[in-house]
């Protein structure tokens, strides 16, 4: 197999069609040093900001459940690799740090509120992941759809969160 790969890079057919195709290259009148130094001239001459930014867009729905939806995975991401970290850091096992904030008697709506801050995350995540494999399968890209699957998933998101705080007693798993 080696031995038909060098004589075919070898023979004078190859070399010729490869001349040929050289020489058959357009001049260009500049190198990209020069374009990117226009360009960047041009753009300080007119005042142009480097890149557009937030400020710069009026925000949409679509923009925001997407924004909100890469904002709770990264900050799941972060929790659960940060507790996973600091409980294998602790001395104790986890039935203990159970107990120790169970004897801290804190107001049930500080715990009820900090279930919603982690079920709340969790729950949109979820749902508007399941939005997301809708559009990759094709669907939802209509703009009354995409607002009212937007809207859906928010209110879906509200109703499962409040249901994961209230209604789920550990008593009963």
């Amino acid at each position: 197999m080696a031995l038909l790969v060098r004589s075919l890079a070898r023979s004078p057919c190859f070399l010729r069609q490869t001349s040929m195709l050289v020489s058959r290259r357009s001049k260009m009148a500049t190198n990209a040093y020069e374009e990117m130094s226009r360009y960047w001239t041009r753009n300080r001459k007119l005042n142009r900001p480097l890149s557009p930014f937030l400020t710069v867009y009026k925000p949409h729905l679509a923009m925001m459940t997407s924004l909100t939806h890469r904002i709770t995975g990264v900050v799941m991401q972060v929790a659960i690799c940060g507790t996973a970290i600091i409980l294998l850091c602790f001395p104790v096992d986890f039935k203990k740090c159970l107990e120790y904030v169970r004897d801290l008697s804190l107001p049930a709506p500080l715990i009820y509120g900090a279930k919603y801050v982690f079920a709340f995350p969790v729950t949109y995540h979820f749902l508007n992941g399941l939005r997301h494999l809708a559009w990759d399968a094709g669907y939802g890209f209509g703009l009354k759809t995409l607002y009212r699957s937007g809207y859906f998933v928010i209110a879906l998101s509200a109703v499962v969160s409040t249901y994961f705080v209230f209604g789920i007693k550990p008593s009963a798993l």
